[in-house]
């Protein structure tokens, strides 16, 4: 099979020719259908993320079928379409996997980090994290909601339902969000980055209900804001931003360098919190309600062979939604 390789960091990804593997017990074969490319990947390029596997192959968003079940499996049934996020295992038995905490479980495993992912014609999952997938859905445009949909979905669910929501960078986890906070009733406001206009009309048609440049203050104090941009010093600006008692939720792996700040920013209860990966609730939740919601995802499609090229693609930030891989 083809397999897309990381070598280093700061150099490209290596095309490699590898056999098929084998699923080991509880593990089980796909055959990739799609896989979206997320900022993580891009994090993991530029070496961002510590210790990853030794020429890992990333992506973590991963459509596919059911090609070979591991000794002791009997389903789900070879053919079947499920998706593959970027929790990849737990060790089921700590205190953080007993507290329904699996997210932070030191022993986690990730895809496409720890152990390989989907940027190649197969890969290999543990059953217990994989998800059963519509038949109905588009691969491409279901690959986005394996990551983007369902971390955006968990910032949602710290955020509250507070009626005025912030959002900070509109990208691929952004673009989902706004449609399940518009759903249930939210005002969204949207920041981008100075003068992209592009990015502002594409949540206004969404649904936004103000944009404006990250600088700016927004019209009414907010009940709280999400930083989907991986940038520091938006925290000071969101927290600024937000109403005493309000929330600010980092969404990302990996941010810059938070910048120091004055404490009345913070005061009066306003709370910063982050977001630590996924949780198999937050997938089977958001999965479920995805469809009921008619979340419409926005997507760029790239053959598996430029690899490169989209990550690329995604870094330029000129984009509407995300960017999916089709081998």
């Amino acid at each position: 099979m083809r397999a897309f390789e990381f070598q280093r960091a700061g150099a490209a990804l290596l095309r490699a020719e590898r056999a098929l593997p084998e699923p080991g017990a509880g593990e089980l074969r796909v055959r990739v259908e799609a896989c979206g490319v997320c900022r993580t990947d891009l994090h993991l390029l530029d070496g961002e993320l510590a210790e990853p596997a030794a020429r890992v192959v990333p992506g973590h968003q991963i459509v596919g079928r059911v090609d070979r079940l591991g000794p002791g499996l009997l389903e789900p049934v070879p053919g079947s379409r499920v998706g593959i996020p970027w929790l990849g295992a737990t060790c089921g038995s700590c205190a953080f996997c007993a507290a329904e905490q699996e997210n932070l479980c030191d022993a986690a495993q990730f895809t496409g980090y720890t152990r390989d992912g989907g940027f190649a014609d197969y890969a290999l999952a543990d059953a217990r994290y994989c998800f059963p997938l519509s038949e109905a859905l588009d691969a491409a445009h279901a690959a986005p909601l394996l990551c983007a949909g369902v971390i955006g979905y968990r910032c949602l669910r710290l955020a509250g339902h507070g009626r005025r929501l912030g959002l900070y960078g509109f990208g691929a986890a952004a673009h989902i969000a706004i449609q399940v906070a518009r759903a249930r009733g939210q005002e969204v406001y949207v920041f981008t980055r100075p003068g992209d206009a592009q990015a502002q009309s594409f949540a206004r048609e969404l649904g936004a209900r103000w944009t404006g440049a990250s600088g700016e203050s927004p019209p009414e104090p907010l009940d709280a804001a999400i930083l989907f941009a991986p940038v520091g010093a938006l925290v000071p600006l969101a927290l600024a931003a937000v109403r005493k008692g309000g929330s600010v939720i980092c969404g990302g792996i990996h941010m810059s360098e938070i910048p120091s700040f004055p404490y009345h920013l913070l005061w009066h209860e306003r709370v910063l919190r982050s977001v630590a990966n996924l949780t198999r609730r937050d997938a089977s939740e958001f999965l479920a309600l995805a469809p009921k919601l008619a979340i419409r995802t926005e997507v760029e499609r790239f053959p598996l062979e430029q690899a490169n090229q989209a990550l690329l693609r995604l870094r330029s930030g000129a984009l509407r939604g995300a960017v999916v891989l089709l081998p």
